[in-house]
């Protein structure tokens, strides 16, 4: 909720005129629910909004002040492209207001450097330019941003626990925007599936994944700078808030990107975020449904909050609901699956992945285990041809064991060209109890050989005499669904696709 508080409007009609960027460029004003922003030139000025909610108290100057100061020292670290310097607003003697000079001041700007708009990752997946390689740096960043988050000691049930009730509490007093019987269910569901995961998240705590993290990490606070993406505005105004199971922090992107319908590039951070934290995530899956249902419901919340705030009640109702109903969804996820891709190199086993695992499992799909992907992780020298590849299969098992346990389909992506390894896949589906599809990849000689000598920054170093020495020991894999990749990805998709569900089905 929000209460009166005494008007910011001469400083915001100062910003967001060009005297107060010493020139004649226009300035463009950008209003959120704690925040006016104004932008000129190559030059971002921030103050915080004069309003009081539940979760965030800026309504006075020091409050306002010390919350910027907090901004600054959080962010600058990790976007040092971004961040500058806090200035005061004061008033002259003959009581206009200037920027950064003497005297008392009246407002506290954070002023920053302005970046190029279409850079801003919502505006890249906006245009259909969030590509694999910028998903997968994203999650390289994500998870180097998480390994240099300070550990906090604190329980993660019980910070769950506090969000659930401050839900519980705002949405009874926002009946006349979202209703109770939108709102209540969902609401319940969260509350017992915490206490199922209660033991989990209490040891995630005792186990270093509670940090002060970034907690606001969506697609708006990520910019495309240099090509690489920087994560910037992180929470700043509570420290509780801030601090976090790790997977609730990235639970924020992937539910997001869900929203946005884009599950290929969730699944693709994903994947990449699990393997640079080297599997000490895969556990914690478990309490993914429930966090991206948290994160939506949030959403849904702030939407309302800030249509008040604007003077717009009801215009993101539509939105608010969507959200509502994603959360039930996340809370819903089907039963996990065993999905094997094998086949010589060059048969598209990592592109039919990619593919696939937006399709299958719970939010935000499949976790791929690769072995390519796996082994530049581990910095093994590439040996196709001797048994050092048992140690990076056991891995994959490993992890996939951990993944599947955690109630997530895991899609293992590798040769499985020793009759061994594809043993010891089914073997596994059948401990986990989970349904398993095993599928043959296929293609003929010329085009495998094509294939791989048109990579170019791929995970795998299989050339044109890897993929002969392999098809020269001609594994059949006779107990697994043969699938011919020659044609096109998309042929071969929908063709997995179909194998998949009647396997599902029967």
């Amino acid at each position: 909720m929000t209460e009166s508080i005494p008007s910011q409007a001469e400083v915001v009609a100062y910003l967001a005129s060009p005297a107060a960027f010493g020139g004649e460029t226009p300035v463009k004003h950008v209003e959120t629910h704690g925040a006016h922003v104004f932008l000129a030139g190559n030059t971002a000025l921030k103050i915080k909004r004069a309003v009081r909610y539940d979760y965030m108290d800026m309504s006075t100057l020091e409050l306002r002040e010390a919350s910027l100061r907090r901004e600054l020292e959080l962010n600058a670290p990790a976007a040092p492209e971004i961040y500058g310097d806090i200035l005061p607003i004061t008033r002259s003697a003959d009581g206009r207001l200037a920027l950064g000079a003497e005297g008392e001041p009246v407002e506290w700007v954070l002023r920053m450097h302005r970046f190029r708009a279409e850079d801003e990752l919502l505006t890249v997946a906006t245009r259909g330019e969030l590509t694999d390689a910028i998903a997968a740096d994203l999650g390289r960043q994500i998870a180097a941003y998480h390994k240099a988050a300070p550990v906090r000691d604190l329980p993660g049930d019980q910070l769950i626990g506090n969000i659930l009730a401050e839900l519980h509490r705002v949405f009874a007093e926002l009946t006349n925007d979202l209703p109770h019987a939108a709102t209540g269910p969902v609401l319940g569901t969260m509350t017992a599936q915490l206490a199922l995961l209660a033991p989990l998240l209490r040891k995630r705590s005792a186990t270093r994944h509670v940090r002060r993290a970034h907690g606001d990490l969506h697609l708006r606070n990520i910019v495309l700078i240099g090509g690489r993406p920087v994560l910037y505005d992180a929470l700043e105004f509570d420290e509780t808030l801030g601090t976090c199971d790790l997977l609730y922090d990235v639970a924020f992107l992937f539910m997001d990107l869900c929203h946005r319908g884009l599950r290929r590039q969730a699944t693709v951070t994903l994947m990449t975020w699990l393997t640079e934290l080297e599997g000490s995530e895969d556990t914690g899956l478990a309490a993914l449904p429930l966090f991206l249902a948290v994160r939506a419901l949030i959403r849904a919340m702030v939407l309302v909050q800030t249509d008040r705030a604007a003077g717009t009640p009801g215009l993101s109702h539509g939105e608010a609901m969507d959200y509502i109903n994603e959360a039930q969804q996340f809370l819903n996820p089907p039963a996990p699956v065993l999905v094997a891709l094998g086949g010589v190199s060059g048969t598209g086993k990592s592109v039919l992945a990619r593919s696939l695992a937006p399709r299958l499992g719970a939010a935000p799909g499949a976790v791929i285990l690769s072995s390519d992907i796996e082994r530049k992780a581990r910095g093994t020298i590439p040996d196709y041809a001797s048994s050092s590849r048992t140690a990076i299969y056991q891995r994959l098992f490993e992890r996939a064991r951990a993944v599947l346990g955690a109630g997530h389909t895991v899609l293992l992506d590798a040769t499985f060209l020793e009759p061994q390894c594809r043993a010891e896949a089914k073997a596994l589906a059948q401990e986990m109890a989970v349904s398993f599809c095993p599928l043959w990849l296929t293609a003929s000689e010329p085009i495998l050989v094509a294939r791989v000598g048109a990579r170019r920054g791929d995970a795998s170093d299989a050339d044109a005499a890897v993929v002969r020495a392999q098809l020269a020991r001609a594994p059949d894999a006779a107990d697994w669904t043969h699938l011919d990749s020659s044609g096109s990805p998309e042929m071969t998709l929908e063709a997995a696709l179909s194998i998949i569900g009647s396997h599902l089905a029967g």
